[in-house]
């Protein structure tokens, strides 16, 4: 009888189509028989997360109501205590008392679609050069508390020591929210304060060159009169020391 042998090519073949096999079945079992490239996969994430960022905005509403009920319970216990003053001054420094005064709003915004270089020399933009990142939105904040802001606030939302910037895409996360350009920076402080801080900021000096090139939004306007609503959000500090 002549012994069966299995070229080592034909073993090889064996062990591709094997394997094609097991990450056809991943594949399937992951997305339960849907196709995971779909625009309407797409949709389906896109309205969770505007679902999840308006149960967020309703939550946080809800939190203010109740520390304003909690607040004005405190004060009617004792309306002239040490302790009620040294509590409305750390409350102001937090950032959960509402601040009002003369100040600016900074509106940033992406450029259009079809935007092309405005300035002899300037390469083409990519498609990065025409977004807002969060570089920006960061070095306005950053300036702004460097100008003496007594409060800022992006958007409707007051901002924190805790409050982080992030941007994913050429979308606004901030504070479990979703927001979408233009994007409003508003401080209340000493205008002419703020504006040179503004000047004086290398990153936001950067910014404002691609202002020029590629029509990227850059907007200051100065308010007489600007309100502050109070934080209302949860603070997720673990670990923290009084100061005075």
């Amino acid at each position: 009888m002549t012994r069966l042998r299995i070229r080592p090519a034909r073993l090889a073949t064996l062990g591709v189509f094997a394997l094609a096999g097991l990450i056809f079945w991943i594949s399937f079992n992951t997305a339960h028989g849907t196709d995971l490239r779909t625009d309407s996969s797409m949709l389906r994430l896109s309205d969770l997360i505007q679902e999840r960022s308006r149960k967020n905005a309703e939550l946080d509403s809800s939190a203010a109501a109740v520390r304003s009920q909690v607040d004005r319970l405190a004060r009617r216990d004792s309306p002239d205590s040490t302790e009620t003053r040294k509590l409305t001054g750390l409350e102001k420094d937090a950032g959960t008392r509402k601040v009002s005064g003369g100040g600016l709003t900074v509106t940033l915004d992406d450029a259009p679609p079809n935007a092309t270089a405005q300035v002899p020399g300037v390469p083409e933009p990519q498609p990065n050069d025409l977004v807002i990142h969060q570089q920006d939105l960061q070095a306005v904040v950053n300036a702004l508390w460097k100008g003496g802001a007594e409060g800022i606030k992006i958007m409707d939302q007051r901002l924190i020591s805790t409050s982080a910037v992030r941007c994913v895409g050429n979308t606004l996360i901030l504070q479990g929210r979703v927001y979408s350009p233009p994007y409003k920076v508003t401080a209340v402080g000493d205008q002419e304060k703020l504006n040179k801080a503004l000047d004086e900021s290398p990153a936001i000096q950067n910014y404002l060159q691609y202002v020029d090139a590629y029509d990227l939004g850059w907007k200051v306007d100065e308010r007489k009169s600007v309100n502050l609503p109070g934080y209302s959000g949860t603070v997720d500090l673990r670990y923290a020391k009084p100061i005075g």
